[in-house]
């Protein structure tokens, strides 16, 4: 007799666990759309982001444990993601359709912060989220650039600003509204408008993620945004060096003042090989991201090579990942976008993790 049910088949994708949130995928509420014909099975899973690192392994082990229940002839797996929406702070304003807020800062200029928060927002669109980069880096915009946006003008429509779109995602900056050299010469209060602005009048639709580029530094504009929104998690950037390091840790410690989440470190220009001999140079010395993120129990997000062709895509306005996909800068880009889209997917989730413990 064919004992081939729902029930069976659900039991058997209870094996399946998420490394991240430490559940089986069918207590998490990933299994859709089961159906059963004869022997042929097909469902959903879908995942807390289409950047899942563990997206395919998670896949063919569904198929397996499935194919292997008696009566079982095919099985049909369709991997989808739907990202969960980030939790509200007290009396935050919301920006409405915006699911998860991404704060890129750094502790010092100089460090790549723009390059990582570029990349790390096209990763993401390549990967299939929906994306939004916010340039609050008001006293040097540099992100349309970057995006090959530099003349683009944004549009007004219903008193709102339509956000230019670079390799799928949307952009807004201040370079798009005061454009040339003319200097940002503008005090705290001011800085605080500008940041609510570009979070409430700017037409950002549906995203997944809104990366925030922040200005370096513990300022006005890192202040106003952990004031006015609910932001998912910060993302610090570095250099291996100590002085890069030690700024790095001033802002971590802000952020927890402010208590936004740090998703983690990322250490870019981390080290440098040589195109005509392979050789490895550890040009701003060795593992202070990785030596920072253990210290203070934060994850560290990943290693960056130093490279022309990251350079080279930041001048020309194609990101190295679009402009040399298979470079290792561009590797190293596309995983820090999978651990980030990770750690937000684990702080979106924590509520409702608690919420299924107590049910359990």
């Amino acid at each position: 007799m064919n004992q081939l049910s729902e029930q069976s088949v659900l039991d058997a994708l209870r094996q399946i666990q998420d490394p991240d949130l430490h559940k089986d995928i069918v207590t998490l509420g990933f299994i859709r759309d089961l159906r059963i014909e004869g022997g042929d099975v097909s469902f959903r899973i879908v995942l807390t982001t289409p950047a899942c690192p563990v997206k395919e392994q998670m896949e063919d082990a569904a198929k397996e444990v499935v194919g292997a229940l008696a009566g079982v002839t095919s099985v049909r797996v369709t991997m989808d993601a739907d990202v969960p929406k980030g939790r509200g702070l007290g009396e935050k304003i919301a920006v409405e359709g915006v699911r998860n807020i991404v704060a890129v800062s750094s502790g010092k200029g100089g460090v790549g912060k723009s390059t990582v928060a570029v990349n790390l927002s096209v990763a993401l669109a390549l990967d299939g989220a929906r994306v939004g980069l916010m340039d609050a880096d008001v006293y040097g915009p540099n992100v349309p650039l970057m995006l090959g946006a530099g003349d683009a003008r944004p549009e007004v429509e219903g008193n709102k600003l339509v956000p230019i779109e670079a390799y799928g995602v949307k952009l807004m900056s201040m370079a798009l509204l005061q454009p040339g050299d003319k200097p940002m010469i503008v005090r705290g209060p001011i800085l605080h408008g500008l940041v609510k602005q570009f979070l409430t009048d700017v037409l950002w639709g549906e995203l997944d993620y809104l990366i925030v580029d922040m200005p370096p530094g513990t300022g006005d504009v890192q202040l106003s945004l952990a004031q006015l929104v609910p932001v998912q998690g910060a993302v610090l950037v570095t250099t291996p060096q100590e002085v890069a390091v030690m700024d790095v840790r001033r802002a971590l410690r802000m952020f927890e003042t402010v208590a936004v989440p740090v998703l983690g470190v990322v250490e870019n220009m981390s080290y440098f090989i040589a195109p005509d001999t392979g050789t490895r140079y550890d040009i701003f010395g060795k593992g202070g991201g990785e030596k920072l993120a253990e210290q203070y129990g934060v994850p560290f997000l990943g290693a960056v090579p130093l490279g022309m062709e990251v350079r080279e895509g930041g001048d020309k306005g194609v990101p190295v990942v679009v402009s040399q996909p298979e470079s290792p800068q561009a590797a190293a880009f596309r995983r820090v976008a999978e651990e980030v889209a990770r750690q937000v997917s684990i702080e979106a989730m924590k509520p409702e993790l608690v919420v299924l413990g107590r049910a359990k």
